[in-house]
């Protein structure tokens, strides 16, 4: 089995820290490593290095080199532009299939926090497997524990199996992507909907396949790149990938699939998408103080709780009375939110945009 780590992603959510020059997998914010190279460890538990490659846009190539000075160069995906993740996902698959078609492969995001390390790594075992034995794609959901509006929701059906050591395999019964929040919290209730963890698992030739039925204007493009790669034509290869639309997978592709081609492993391994302020702030409650605040740099906080907030290196910040709420000092901007809003910086970015300062995005 290889892997792909997606390392393309623009973290907007974590602004002002995270930024289109550096985002937010190229930061040490959990351990003391960068969430990328902290996913890259962790994978090496299971995978060969020769098994293990990255995917990301020309932008964030030399930050990556920086991570990973080890890494060859064959084994950097570089997508010729941004276009979001079904055009890079299938610009992958595309690349593994002219080596390995037929080996099993999973995409693995860059920027997640898992518990259970041992149990997440079977997980791959348990997915090589099935996709060998049934030719279904696999994928890896969680039982969600609030109301997301910003991530996807795979429902799950009938219990297809449980393994020796207890990890869960169901059937797919469908994928509704960002819900608005009245109907995520009908399907918190419901408790057959589950976060979807993007940790798409097939062979290249199958993933290229489902590409070219669901989203034909996608797959027809990464075949004619396909012919220029063997060819040698890189540039002409870039050109084509340029044309194509920029959507994510989850609309491409998983919304439009049979459910029957489709197999869910119900991720119960401890794991959290460091996707916002809020999120990261509950990944961090173990170092908070007796006051439940999460404190980076020169920070005193008086008669506050249940806070997050991050100074920049040459300036102290003072908080009085504040509660559930997130201030960021990155020098040049910051973030004051109530915590419960961390996930509409997104809306912020776009009025910011309005104003023309681009530098700060």
């Amino acid at each position: 089995m290889k892997a792909v780590i997606l390392a393309g992603g623009g973290g907007t959510r974590l602004w002002p820290i995270s930024r289109k020059k550096r985002p937010k997998q190229f930061f040490s914010l959990i351990s003391e490593e960068p969430l990328v190279r902290d996913t890259y460890r962790r994978l090496l538990r299971k995978f060969s290095s020769d098994d293990i490659y990255f995917a990301v846009t020309p932008a964030f190539v030399d930050m990556l080199h920086d991570a990973f000075p080890e890494i060859e160069e064959d084994h950097i995906i570089v997508e010729p532009a941004k276009r979001d993740t079904g055009p890079a996902m299938g610009y992958a698959a595309a690349i593994l299939e002219l080596t390995a078609p037929d080996e099993s492969f999973v995409f693995i995001p860059s920027d997640h926090w898992i518990g259970d390390e041992e149990k997440f790594l079977r997980s791959f075992d348990v997915a090589d497997d099935l996709i060998q034995k049934t030719g279904k794609m696999l994928d890896i959901a969680i039982a969600p524990n609030f109301p997301s509006t910003v991530v996807g929701y795979t429902k799950i059906g009938d219990k297809h199996e449980e393994t020796a050591d207890s990890i869960k395999v169901y059937e797919f019964a469908g994928h509704v992507e960002k819900p608005d929040y009245e109907t995520a919290k009908k399907f918190l209730d419901d408790g057959s909907y589950l976060w979807h963890a993007n940790y798409y698992m097939w062979t290249p030739k199958l993933f290229m396949k489902s590409l070219e039925r669901h989203a034909p204007n996608i797959g027809r493009v990464l075949r004619d790149i396909q012919s220029r790669l063997k060819d040698g034509d890189k540039a002409g290869a870039a050109e084509l990938f340029e044309d194509i639309p920029a959507i994510s997978i989850d609309y491409a592709m998983t919304e439009k699939m049979d459910p029957k081609d489709v197999l869910i492993i119900k991720g119960e391994f401890g794991w959290s998408d460091i996707g916002a302020w809020d999120t990261l702030h509950d990944q961090l409650k173990p170092e908070a103080d007796e006051s439940e605040n999460v404190t980076r740099g020169q920070v005193v906080a008086v008669e506050s709780s249940n806070n997050l907030l991050f100074a920049s290196d040459d300036r102290l910040i003072g908080v009085v009375g504040m509660k559930d709420t997130v201030v960021v000092d990155e020098g040049d901007a910051v973030l004051v939110c109530p915590k419960c809003d961390a996930q509409k910086v997104k809306e912020l970015l776009q009025a910011i945009r309005k104003t023309g300062r681009e530098d700060l995005l």
